[in-house]
């Protein structure tokens, strides 16, 4: 939080017994991972999105990385990546040494174009990674058709699309592997943390190898071998069980998270709806078949001189507003894998236009109208 603005972008905020939970962990002694708190997630996540599999890790990062293990990712194999997307969702399959090649978005969902899809693929290609921007579903009927015909892996970058849906099914549940993300932007944090999701019961055994560092510490746990010993590669991507305890009072709540933000978006998306056409800002789309997570607001304005007008103008009143994703193709390191400019024009025209506005949990009906009321004041 930067509280040297009125209204910050973001402000992290108790939403259930938070402190509760945290004080308990500490007095029983469990401290590390994997242990009560952590298994509650578990099976809450497992639970409410009817997956095989949830294990809470320490980032999304991680998840994702653990992701690029599991699917046994090597150097030159080709993974799809949005260019509009944050660097972890490249960065997880570089490490490995795939080379990412970069698909553009669709113009009004900002979601991985799944009708370049097909132009991407060659005989390397191995992976392809829809993000659910904005916490509004990829088209993952038409992503996972294409991957199946080519016998290619899907792993959903889910970050900002926990307990969104698409055709009426939970993101995080199409591909065989999904990276979830409870750092402190996201609608249910514990400041820093992920999850990975398996829906492939097939790569269940060896995740839990991979996030105890390479060992089978998990069977030996539960009584399944008597010693346990370094068995694959791997690393630790355990999360504490202070911070599960922290994260599983907010998922307890989470259907009361939810409708705190679906308040704010759909009085964001009415209070502007007059301005925004008058003026030909784009507003969010989300389709009908689509029910979003309601994770972030943003604006489409006319240039990327009318943005960076537009968040000095709202600076100048004390509130703080972003822009987002720099396009990963024209990064320094997208270029070294062959990023050029006008190879993602969407993306590449979107990137400069986008800009944020304040959205969170504990976000007040006066101080969003602050906000509306500023941004009806600016003179486009």
């Amino acid at each position: 939080m930067d509280t040297a603005y009125q209204i910050p972008f973001n402000q992290s905020s108790l939403q259930g017994r938070e402190l509760e939970h945290i004080f308990r962990t500490m007095t029983i002694g469990q401290i590390a991972g994997d242990q009560t708190y952590s298994k509650k997630c578990h099976a809450l996540l497992q639970q409410s999105l009817q997956v095989q599999k949830a294990m809470v890790t320490t980032s999304c990062t991680h998840a994702l990385e653990m992701c690029s293990l599991l699917l046994d990712i090597q150097p030159g194999d080709e993974v799809i990546v949005p260019s509009f997307t944050i660097v972890s969702t490249a960065n997880a399959f570089a490490l490995r040494g795939a080379k990412i090649i970069f698909s553009d978005i669709r113009p009004d969902t900002l979601n991985l174009d799944e009708q370049q899809l097909e132009g991407l693929i060659s005989s390397r290609t191995k992976v392809i990674v829809p993000v659910h921007y904005a916490g509004v579903g990829c088209e993952m009927d038409v992503i996972g058709g294409i991957a199946a015909q080519h016998g290619l892996s899907v792993v959903e970058d889910n970050a900002h699309g926990l307990f969104g849906k698409f055709r009426g099914r939970w993101l995080g549940t199409f591909g065989s592997l999904a990276a979830q993300s409870f750092h402190e932007t996201k609608n249910i944090t514990c400041g820093e943390g992920g999850a990975l999701l398996i829906n492939d019961p097939r790569l269940i055994e060896r995740a839990e190898i991979i996030r105890e560092k390479g060992t089978n510490r998990s069977r030996f746990f539960r009584g399944q071998v008597d010693k346990y010993s370094w068995v694959d590669i791997g690393s630790s991507y355990v999360m504490s069980d202070v911070l599960a305890a922290f994260l599983f009072a907010q998922l307890e709540v989470w259907q009361t998270i939810q409708a705190q933000r679906e308040r704010i978006w759909k009085y964001y998306d009415q209070g502007l709806r007059d301005w925004a056409q008058k003026r030909g800002v784009g507003q969010p789309v989300v389709p009908v078949h689509c029910e979003q997570s309601y994770h972030m607001y943003y604006l489409m304005m006319r240039s990327l001189q009318e943005r960076q007008a537009f968040i000095a103008f709202l600076k100048s009143r004390n509130i703080l507003s972003v822009f987002h994703y720099v396009p990963l193709h024209l990064s320094p390191m997208g270029e070294r894998m062959g990023g050029r400019k006008g190879d993602c024009p969407i993306t590449e025209d979107r990137s400069d236009r986008l800009v944020r506005l304040p959205f969170y949990n504990s976000l007040s009906p006066d101080d969003q109208d602050k906000v509306i009321r500023a941004i009806q004041e600016f003179d486009v």
